[in-house]
């Protein structure tokens, strides 16, 4: 009589010493390809392939996952932003429907293609996994653009190097129109960050006089950004 006993399965291709170090190397650098660890295993005596890679890998909690991309800041700025959230964390979601939010950038054409990285599930936003953009980085189109809870508003390219004066006469030409456009109504926030035209006396006086147009608008620090593609 023949007993068919439970079997272990197939040995593993990567030996545990192997294993662990594609680990190690992942861990301290997240951005490594699959390619450049069957070169590691290969310079130590064992041959895979990448599939066999990304199933260890998986096998570790370990998936290939895009780089977030994230503000590059100084410690001042982290600081800054930190105590704004913790500031308007209780803030009722009626009052960020009163905000008009507005970015100047915008990367269309440079380092905006994606980059994976290894990492688990909950690690997005580690800094070793995560990509520091600048504002302006490799952009060759900069563009101004507003949106709210209620949909996007105009965008606008902006052609030369702006000045307090272009910035004003953009927001005239788009801003309310665009606060028209959604009906945001009375008592609406303006969001722009603390970029030196949006700060001068010049922008500060002019925001409250729009009072012809019936809209109350006031100018809040930045310490959100917003990276999603809502155009």
């Amino acid at each position: 009589m023949t007993v068919n006993h439970p079997r272990s399965g197939a040995p593993c291709k990567i030996p545990p010493r192997g294993a662990s170090m594609i680990m190690r190397k992942v861990r301290d650098q997240p951005r490594t390809t699959r390619q450049d660890l069957v070169n590691d295993l290969k310079r130590a005596g064992t041959t895979v392939s990448k599939k066999t890679i990304s199933n260890t890998l998986r096998r570790h909690g370990l998936k290939s996952c895009s780089a977030r991309k994230v503000p590059l800041l100084k410690p001042a700025n982290v600081q800054a932003r930190l105590k704004f959230a913790n500031d308007h964390l209780d803030d009722p979601e009626e009052e960020w429907e009163k905000v008009m939010w507005s970015e100047t950038k915008i990367e269309l054409f440079g380092l905006n293609s994606t980059r994976r990285v290894w990492r688990k599930k909950k690690d997005e936003y580690n800094p070793k996994n995560t990509i520091p953009t600048v504002k302006h980085g490799g952009g060759n189109i900069i563009l101004w653009g507003c949106f709210s809870a209620k949909g996007t508003g105009r965008l606008h390219r902006i052609e030369g190097r702006m000045d307090g004066a272009m910035y004003r006469e953009i927001l005239a030409n788009n801003l309310l129109p665009s606060v028209r456009a959604l009906k945001m109504g009375r008592g609406w926030v303006f969001q722009h960050d603390n970029d030196p035209k949006h700060t001068a006396r010049a922008t500060k006086e002019w925001l409250p006089l729009r009072q012809e147009d019936q809209i109350a608008a006031s100018a809040i620090a930045s310490a959100t950004e917003q990276r999603s593609p809502v155009w």
